[in-house]
């Protein structure tokens, strides 16, 4: 026993034997803590989350045990280094920073992958919604929290360093007037990019109108919009001058319009031109293809070469290929009921009436 005593007491270095194994313990017990967590937390937590319909738990328990395997070892190896210290020289004590400043780094990541879960999960809720304004908002949201939280980290980071925090954010509060002057652009484009999402004049895969172009809306951000034109470019249009500018939705329409004039010429009969706008509001009343609310099918004008109707009216479908091949069949049946009634379409004409020259006496001058 006492050889055992005498052993344990033996210095190796400025250490003990017993410091020595005791630091061993803590290294090996995080490597040992951490295959624990994995052999049965990790596959407990897996179970759980498959179990679920949603994966946010399952990015969540990701979130968790990654993080928690690298910490353990690391933790260990800290108490470990923290039980030497006191026999240590000072140049050793940047250990502890150096562990602070890995903590700081893990605990950001993990807050990283958790807010990852916590957008899974947003977007699953904002999925079951009518509104396409939480589908906007997410990941503004998850880009405003990570921004936080780097710049949290940073500090932390900073002052445990040795760095004077409040130095650093006089400085920044110095230098922030002229990084506001030089960013007053971006800044007006971030408060352009909320009215937009609280106005809400378009949404992500609408087709707007906006001057210089039209397209389909891909992408809003802090900064600008992104509209992949009919041409298959991108254009990105600053939020600022988006919010101010006038911009046409064409994907809230609730319906698409019909307008057009159609001229017969003036051999027809009244009795014909009457028959005729019938004929068309008939077959418009019975097309499933058209919208009942609202129809017009009027004898308007007495034009120079035509005798003009006025037909109007709206498909039921918003979609532009199938609004196109509706108009076709109706231009196409308009045609033939001109054509069954013995008519013609008018095109621009002039008739000219010629009268024969009559004697007429000649004056002749004093």
């Amino acid at each position: 026993m006492s050889n055992l005593t005498e052993f344990l007491n033996t210095t190796v270095g400025p250490w003990t034997v017993t410091q020595l194994l005791i630091a061993f313990a803590f290294i090996v017990g995080g490597f040992v803590l951490r295959a624990i967590l994995n052999a049965f937390v990790a596959k407990r937590l897996a179970a759980l989350a498959a179990r679920t319909e949603t994966e946010a738990d399952d990015a969540a328990s990701a979130a968790l045990i990654n993080p928690l395997g690298m910490i353990v070892p690391v933790i260990g190896a800290y108490l470990a280094v923290r039980l030497l210290l006191a026999v240590q020289p000072e140049w050793l004590l940047a250990a502890d920073r150096v562990f602070k400043v890995i903590s700081i780094l893990v605990i950001t990541w993990t807050a990283f992958k958790l807010i990852d879960a916590l957008t899974i999960l947003l977007f699953e809720l904002a999925s079951h919604t009518e509104s396409k304004l939480d589908d906007q908002i997410v990941p503004l949201v998850r880009k405003a929290l990570k921004t936080f939280l780097g710049v949290l980290a940073f500090i932390l980071i900073a002052q445990n360093l040795g760095y004077s925090v409040s130095g650093l954010l006089a400085g920044l509060g110095i230098g922030g007037l002229a990084l506001a002057m030089a960013a007053k652009d971006t800044l007006a484009n971030l408060f352009g990019s909320i009215m937009i999402l609280i106005d809400r004049p378009f949404h992500v895969g609408d087709w707007v109108t906006f001057k210089g172009g039209d397209g389909v809306v891909e992408e809003i951000g802090l900064r600008s919009t992104r509209v992949r034109t009919f041409s298959k470019t991108v254009v990105s249009i600053p939020n600022a001058a988006l919010a101010n500018a006038t911009v046409e939705n064409h994907s809230l329409m609730p319906k698409r319009r019909i307008k057009f004039n159609l001229g017969v010429t003036y051999d027809a009969t009244g009795e014909q031109v009457s028959n005729l706008v019938n004929r068309v509001e008939e077959y418009l009343k019975g097309n499933p293809d058209i919208d009942q609310e609202f129809m017009l099918v009027k004898f308007t004008t007495f034009n120079a070469s035509s005798l003009d109707l006025f037909i109007y009216c709206f498909t039921v479908t918003t979609d532009w290929t199938q609004h196109l091949a509706v108009r076709q069949d109706v231009n196409l049946k308009v045609m033939s009921l001109v054509e069954e009634m013995g008519m013609s379409i008018a095109f621009p004409t002039q008739t000219l009436h010629l009268v024969e020259d009559r004697d007429v006496p000649a004056v002749v001058g004093d």
